[in-house]
């Protein structure tokens, strides 16, 4: 291809810090941030003192115990200070030789500098009292054969340490942890076979346990009634604690509440919600409808936006049939899970408005012809009602069937042309995957979930689709004493659907998982079965029953997901539906407990595996609009046209090159140290459907786009060619996409549907060197059927890009005022 123009961005965003403007990028150079550095012996000499007083204060801790509460190995727990951005220096505060082990048990933000820095706490055995000062000690006078002071990743990371309390163990809001004399339920996480310990320790300080353990493979959880002191006492005198929570309040508190006093809470929390601007987005719930009478409900849900598809239906969430799932999900969709809000005692801050059109009648079912026609009615209802608000669109009504491992239905198919809207009026959707019908018995979890094929119409390529994962694994009510949570804490909700079943070209499929609840297992016969405090407390449509309900599975999750996407509207309203839903996959990651299921050295279907279950993994909501100083997103809208008509052949136009701005003298200064780049890609299709063999002449997809990052080794004029010949080959079909160095999944797993992103990991001074990335079109039926005329439409994408250092570097600085973003498009 010809060297091609150069042509201004639409839109270029740098997410956090409070920018709400677009950036205007200035061209020219900028100096590097110097790096911080430690004088070698004055640091050391600070940590051997801090060391020495923190032991000896280990000394009398331990000859002051008491043998009523004492037991266990003998020792003591430290806690170490580093700067959050060390974060991957914590495994090596572990010594896991010999017999006795120094343990990482609770790691934490700092209460001194949250943002900062994280308080990480050790169980040091008394048998390994020294380790740490012959560390700093080796650190102080000796090198490595390259030159390095031994131990110098670690030492050179510690800022403080101290001898551990109770609080260093405290992982809960810091502010939360008891005031003295107060008496709580605390969630006790023990090590190892710690339980007996603990029972002789409560015996002897009039603590009370709760029968019921919550087992998992390195921990187990006890509820246990104690003041601070007591549980200090636990700490100073055995070795069982490994991490403090508070036992949170659950659903099932809720809901033992009569009428009456669930409205004084529901009152309560009321008073301290702080409604929206006029002028704020919306979610907008595709359901059974809304009791907007609700009061948490009724000040954010306006009557005019309260509507039918069907314009003889009630508008209101009554029917028995659904058992107010509609409003549920609205409650969801407003404030999350209810618990939190009305235990605490903060500001509830809305930056979103609500609207329910009802597309579930009272009685009977809807015509499945008819499915992708009330779905566009009911979207068409609520733009017409508030043409100019922004909003998410919430669907969590799903169909049976496996659709041909993955292939669109004309349902899936009509959410892909509404949220494409002609290329002119796109709309975001979140749309769960879907539930497995029935409940199984514990032994058969996972295999029930991956055996079981996401439903229609969540194998659309352009919405959200919503999977569910749990971290609930509390249960208080005496009634099931002895019950356990059916999925770990941290993997997937027990009845979530996946794509595993699926043939490999369609799209991954959930894009996200969000918390669905649990499911309590019966232990005298493995069965499992629902339980309040396993699920979500949400918004109930029959007032005069209560004003609390349960809600759980991908529909919770689906909620949730729209309430996220409301949030980064709000915060941003001209960001485009592609960027919206770039942002959530963007900030999202597997959780350790999905990890675990890879081997060391996983292979690409290891990796495929993870990623047809859990997507891209749990979205941080912080991560989506807020960037650190040395963690930068950047957010790059633009539009190119793929293909032309030269004579009588559609060729391929555009390519576009972006011109990073990383800070090149920093990450060279910062040398071999590990940094990550994370990409992610996202644009609408057009959809084509019909069942004509999926061949190339054939495609669903109307186009299709990829990036490409520039090697450190090549220069310009190879990384074009490169690009080029990827473009051309995966038009023939012989483009494999094998896996590239540095890349956690590589092309092959993550160049399907319309949602592309992947992790790259490598040195600083190699990234320093990949400034140049590469947005390329891939065939389509716009490029294959002539006769349609789409060979001339343009396509809108949004790119994300973020670059993550381990240091306390100020990447964000430069990237923000030394240098521009250089845009260039090659067209042909």
């Amino acid at each position: 291809m010809p060297d091609g123009e150069q042509r201004n961005l639409r839109h270029i965003y740098l997410a956090g810090h409070g920018h709400r403007e677009p950036f205007t990028w200035p061209t020219g150079g900028g100096g590097s941030v110097a790096i911080p550095s430690r004088n070698r012996a004055q640091h050391a000499a600070r940590l051997e003192q801090a060391l020495t007083e923190a032991i000896a204060a280990a000394d009398q801790q331990i000859a002051a115990r008491n043998p009523e509460i004492a037991g266990g190995s003998p020792g003591f727990y430290l806690e170490f200070d580093i700067g959050s951005e060390q974060r991957e220096i914590l495994d090596r505060l572990e010594d896991k030789r010999g017999h006795d082990h120094i343990e990482l048990v609770a790691v934490r933000p700092a209460e001194a500098d949250p943002e900062n820095k994280l308080s990480a706490t050790v169980f040091v055995p008394e048998a390994k009292r020294e380790l740490y000062l012959k560390k700093v000690e080796d650190y102080r006078t000796g090198d490595t054969p390259t030159g390095k002071p031994k131990n110098q990743s670690l030492v050179a990371s510690l800022d403080e340490v101290r001898l551990a309390q109770a609080r260093s163990l405290f992982t809960d809001d810091p502010g939360s942890f008891p005031d003295a004399g107060q008496q709580a339920w605390w969630e006790v996480w023990l090590r190892t076979d710690a339980r007996p310990v603990l029972e002789h320790a409560a015996n002897g300080l009039g603590m009370v346990l709760r029968d019921h353990i919550v087992r998992f493979p390195e921990r187990e959880v006890v509820l246990a009634l104690a003041k601070p002191n007591q549980i200090g006492s636990v700490v100073a005198n055995t070795d069982v604690v490994a991490e403090l929570r508070l036992a949170r309040d659950t659903p099932a508190m809720f809901l033992e509440m009569d009428a009456r006093e669930q409205r004084e809470w529901n009152d309560e929390l009321a008073e301290r919600v702080q409604l929206p601007n006029d002028d704020a987005p919306s979610v907008c719930i595709l359901d059974s409808g809304t009791t907007r009478p609700h009061p948490l409900i009724e000040p954010v849900l306006d009557a005019a936006d309260q509507q039918s598809w069907n314009a003889v239906w009630p508008v209101e969430d009554t029917s028995g049939n659904w058992l107010g799932h509609g409003t549920g999900m609205s409650g969801l969709a407003l404030y999350g899970d209810l618990v939190d809000p009305l235990a605490g005692n903060d500001p509830v801050v809305l930056g979103h408005v609500l609207e329910s059109v009802k597309i579930l009648p009272d009685q009977g079912a809807n015509d499945p012809d008819l499915y992708g026609y009330i779905t566009a009615e009911a979207m068409s209802r609520a733009e017409i009602q508030a043409p100019e608000r922004a909003r998410v669109f919430c669907l969590a009504v799903t169909a049976e069937g496996d659709h041909w491992a993955g292939r669109p239905s004309s349902w899936s198919a009509a959410l892909d042309e509404l949220a494409y809207g002609d290329g002119q009026d796109q709309r975001l959707a979140t749309v769960s995957a879907g539930n497995i019908s029935a409940l199984y018995p514990a032994s058969e979890y996972l295999h029930q979930n991956d055996a079981s094929p996401i439903e229609s119409p969540a194998q659309a390529w352009n919405v959200l689709t919503v999977g569910a994962v749990t971290e609930k694994c509390t249960i208080t009510d005496p009634t099931f004493v002895g019950w356990a949570p059916l999925a770990p804490a941290g993997d997937l909700s027990p009845l979530s659907r996946t794509s595993i079943t699926w043939q490999h070209e369609w799209p991954i499929k959930p894009d996200i998982v969000l918390e669905g609840g649990n499911y309590g297992v019966n232990p005298a016969n493995d069965d499992s079965d629902h339980l309040d405090d396993l699920a979500l407390l949400t918004t109930n449509n029959l007032l005069q029953n209560g004003y609390f309900n349960v809600i759980s599975d991908t529909s919770a999750a689906t909620a949730l997901a729209s309430r996220m996407a409301a949030q980064i509207l709000a915060d941003r309203q001209e960001l485009w539906p592609e960027t919206v839903r770039g942002l959530v996959v963007h900030s999202a990651d597997w959780t350790p407990a999905m990890r675990g299921h890879l081997p060391v050295s996983p292979s690409q279907s290891h990796k495929r595996l993870l990623l047809r279950r859990y997507g891209y993994g749990v979205p941080d909501p912080d991560r989506t609009i807020r960037s650190r100083n040395n963690d930068v997103t950047l957010v790059i809208e633009n539009s190119m046209q793929p293909f032309y008509l030269d004579g009588s052949t559609i060729k391929t136009r555009d390519m576009i090159f972006h011109d990073l701005p990383w800070p090149a003298e920093t990450l060279e200064a910062l040398g071999e140290e590990q940094v990550q780049l994370r990409v992610t890609l996202s644009y609408f299709i057009e959809p084509n459907p019909g069942e004509r063999g999926w061949t190339k002449r054939h495609r669903y997809a109307s186009h299709g786009l990829r990036f490409a990052v520039k090697r450190p080794e090549e220069d310009v004029a190879t990384f074009r060619g490169r690009i080029n010949a990827a473009a051309r080959e995966e038009e023939e079909g012989g483009y494999t996409g094998g896996q590239e160095e540095g890349w956690v999944l590589g092309p092959r797993l993550r160049n399907r549907g319309s949602l592309h992103s992947d992790v790259w990991e490598g040195t600083a001074t190699d990234l320093a060197n990949r400034h140049g990335i590469a947005v390329y079109p891939t065939g389509g039926w716009w490029r294959e059927k002539r006769s349609l005329e789409r060979y001339d439409r343009e396509t809108r994408y949004a790119l994300l890009l973020t670059l993550r250092a381990q240091t306390t570097v100020d990447l964000y600085t430069e990237i923000a005022n030394a240098v521009g973003v250089e845009v260039e498009i090659e067209t042909a």
